[in-house]
């Protein structure tokens, strides 16, 4: 497992940029129709507000009469309520628009993670999915809700000033045109330093996200090991870390920005004295003065508002950058394009021909080295063998969690390559030694097995799991909440709770990965009578360590090193000798 994520799309992100949000926002015509439409509203209220100033100034004040000074006045009135209602629709427009966007790209985003292979989940870390799915999609809610309009509006509002300035002045204009290349210049020499910043700074939240995810899933470790105060000192270095990349991000943002402004508004400053002597020789009347200024004023804040969500806009692409990679990623394990089906109806037989497989992280070190089985319909076959043997990873395969190098998996004589991964999954049911239960109702965790089974099929599959009286005892019954991961429950009520939602898969072919391993004796003796009710019927696959779990198979594999090296019942491995009555003499010794 890496503690980064891989890094092989990130020129694709760079080149591509903000431009992979498009789809996103495409999806949406008719919200970014209106809001753009609210936009150009609200940017032509802008700009037409030093006009009617200029009116107030020289029609009202200049005439001094209360009569030109309302006719003056009702046209500056109007253009604010305009102003007022473009505003407001073109913020209600932009952030819906940025909840829907980010809402559909999460729903992408965690959907595309879900489909992605064991091996990516193997090499990185949750929390810091949680942190792309969270911290990163933020900003772009950010961005096309606000950071977007803002800038969009001010590079309108720019151009639409510098023409208006050019209307009312050009003697003046041209003075304060001399600025514009000043201002930018700080912006686009900034903007490659703020984008690495932004991006590292991300990566570090990412990573203090992870910290707590990986804590709080394993709290009951931390607090066995009274390692609270060392967590919370890993947690705090994380933070202290991203805030250090952060600063760096914010500095240097507040010094481009602080140079823009500094450089607009002086030049609006010498822009101003010249105009003033204009105004004092007689070139220029006072109200077309206060109508350069505001055009000024205007310009030179929409240049600042763009230095501002420019460094904004680095974040974003940043943000988007890392979720591109997540994008770009691909399943090794996919469906064929044209997907083979099982013969229905599935009888359960299972085969290994010659299957050698390693682990994506180590492909070099094989856990399974020619590997070849043959499990019958309904029959019960038992893995045996010490840790490392190459057990569980049989279950892994046929799953088809991975592919193996070489050899080829079979159920009833279908490659499982050739099949619909989800086709073949459907006819599997799982009970592992530590089951997954979600932080929902009994009722939904049971129904998980099969998501269309009616109450009455719950509630037979929860008898068939021996498990009606302590789901009766519970203070909701079937609708008590069994906290995250079941914390609320037992080991025992757990695995019985799994199995009952085995038995609603009805799937013909069953897998049991240490299913008995960690239980008392007494929730042991329950759960195994549930799991021979749930394998009577079924081709059964059972990897135990404990070897009175497999007494009964109907046949016994062992296995060392990734290879078969002996099968029989109990007796006859026990009359062979060799590793398995070495287990057995280990295990049964009084």
């Amino acid at each position: 497992m890496t503690d980064a994520l891989p890094a092989g799309a990130a020129p694709v992100a760079r080149i591509a940029g903000l431009r992979a949000l498009w789809p996103f926002v495409a999806r949406h015509r008719g919200l970014f129709a209106s809001w753009l439409v609210a936009l150009a509203v609200s940017s032509t209220a802008t700009l037409a507000l030093p006009i009617a100033f200029r009116r107030v100034i020289d029609h009202g004040f200049a005439r001094g009469t209360s009569s030109a000074i309302d006719t003056a006045f009702l046209p500056l009135l109007a253009v604010a309520l305009v102003l007022a209602v473009a505003t407001a629709a073109r913020f209600y427009f932009v952030s819906l628009l940025g909840e829907r966007v980010v809402a559909d790209l999460r729903d992408r985003l965690y959907s595309h993670l879900l489909g992605l292979d064991a091996s990516f989940h193997d090499r990185t870390r949750s929390g810091e999915l949680v942190s792309r799915l969270s911290a990163d999609t933020e900003l772009l809610r950010t961005l096309v809700a606000s950071t977007m309009s803002i800038a969009l509006r001010s590079a309108v509002t720019v151009v639409g000033g510098l023409v208006m300035l050019f209307a009312t002045s050009p003697r003046l204009a041209s003075y304060a045109l001399i600025v514009i290349p000043l201002a930018v210049a700080p912006i686009i020499i900034g903007a490659r330093r703020l984008r690495r910043i932004a991006r590292a700074s991300q990566d570090r939240i990412a990573d203090a996200n992870a910290v707590a995810a990986e804590t709080l899933g394993a709290v009951a470790t931390v607090r066995a090991h009274a390692r609270e105060p060392y967590e919370r000192q890993r947690f705090v270095e994380a933070l202290r870390t991203a805030v250090g990349i952060a600063r760096k991000r914010i500095g240097a943002q507040a010094i481009v920005t602080a140079i823009a402004i500094s450089l607009v508004f002086g030049a609006i400053t010498v822009v101003l004295w010249v105009g003033a002597h204009d105004v004092v020789a007689g070139r220029m009347t006072g109200g077309t003065l206060a109508q350069f200024v505001l055009y000024a004023l205007v310009g030179g804040g929409s240049i600042g508002a763009l230095a501002e969500v420019w460094n904004e806009l680095q974040r974003a692409t940043g943000g988007m950058g890392r979720i591109a990679e997540l994008l770009h990623e691909q399943s090794r394990i996919v469906a064929p394009a044209a997907p083979r089906t099982l013969p229905r109806p599935v009888r359960g037989i299972v085969d290994f021909e010659d299957v050698s497989f390693g682990y994506p992280s180590e492909p070099e070190r094989l856990v399974l080295r020619d590997f070849s089985l043959h499990v019958r319909p309904g029959e019960t076959v038992a893995l045996v063998g010490p840790s490392g043997a190459g057990k569980s990873t049989v279950f892994s395969l046929l799953l088809r969690f991975y592919d193996p190098q070489s050899g080829v998996v079979r159920v009833d004589g279908e490659p499982i390559a050739q099949l619909d991964p989800a086709d073949l999954r459907a006819n599997v049911a799982l009970v592992a030694q530590h089951p997954v239960l979600f932080g929902a109702s009994v009722r939904e965790n049971v129904r998980y097995g099969r998501l269309d089974a009616d109450d009455s099929a719950i509630e037979r599959a929860i008898a068939a799991a021996h498990a009606t009286d302590f789901v009766g005892a519970l203070p909701q019954g079937l609708e008590t909440t069994v906290g995250e991961r079941g914390a609320r429950l037992s080991g025992g009520q757990q695995q019985r709770i799994a199995i009952a939602r085995a038995v609603l898969r009805d799937a013909p072919i069953l897998l049991l990965d240490e299913a008995t391993s960690a239980l008392d004796a007494q929730s042991e003796a329950a759960v195994q009578q549930a799991l021979d009710e749930l394998m009577d019927g079924r081709t059964t696959l059972v990897v135990a360590h404990r070897l009175a779990t497999v007494l009964k198979a109907d046949r016994i594999v062992v296995m060392d090193a990734g290879r078969i090296i002996a099968e029989g019942t109990h007796a006859e491995l026990i009359a062979q000798g060799g590793l398995y009555a070495e287990l057995a003499r280990l295990q049964f010794i009084d």
